[in-house]
């Protein structure tokens, strides 16, 4: 029963509310939780995704941004929100095989379980992907 009524009590980190603080409602409810560690802050202050995971980037742009500075929007800058960009390079592996990866395969719309048929070309160093045409074996 004391475990119950100890969890209960006013020691505890609010639980998050249903949307993130902002502004001077923030500053306040962080300053409160001042004495806690960061996770813990961010939790109270609402800045948890739907996973349950602590949103840290944005309580920090948050907190910044109650506190009177701007910061570039990632929207304004799309190249931050895409993540990494296909480099169109690729190395063979130590075991031989040569990897194209799901960038490139997106972007020629290919679908899983499709097959190709591979042509080699010595001249030009390029390898070609040909559609496989039919239900029998290419010759």
């Amino acid at each position: 029963m004391t475990l119950l009524r100890a969890s209960a009590g006013t020691d505890t980190v609010p639980s998050p509310a249903t949307s993130p603080l902002e502004g001077k409602a923030l500053l306040d409810k962080a300053r409160s939780l001042g004495n806690r560690p960061e996770d813990q802050i961010a939790r109270g202050c609402g800045y948890v995704g739907p996973s349950g995971r602590v949103l840290k980037k944005s309580f920090y742009r948050a907190l910044v941004a109650a506190k009177g500075y701007s910061l570039p929007s990632a929207s304004s800058n799309s190249s931050l929100s895409r993540g990494r960009q296909a480099e169109f390079r690729t190395r063979v592996h130590g075991n031989g095989n040569l990897l194209i990866g799901q960038a490139y395969t997106r972007r020629m719309g290919l679908e899983p379980g499709q097959e190709f048929r591979i042509e080699l070309h010595r001249e030009t160093g390029s390898i070609w992907l040909l559609p496989v045409e039919g239900e029998g074996p290419a010759s």
